[in-house]
């Protein structure tokens, strides 16, 4: 059986999913199913706020 994640380790994997850059080891340990839903669901959409607000700001400062 595994254990639950933490949300710090669930934040982790929603920013590397950004990314796009994951070893193989640490995407089997996700794929295993170990996190809590909500906080997938609270962590990207924490991920998605950053984002855009960092998008907002580059165009801030390009314009």
């Amino acid at each position: 059986m595994t254990t639950k994640r933490s949300f710090l380790a669930t934040l982790g994997a929603i920013a590397w999913s950004f990314v796009g850059l994951r070893r193989k080891r640490d995407f089997e340990v996700d794929a295993d199913g170990a996190f809590n839903p909500l906080y997938v669901v609270a962590a990207a959409l924490i991920g998605v706020a950053i984002f855009i607000g960092a998008l907002l700001f580059a165009v801030r400062m390009a314009v």
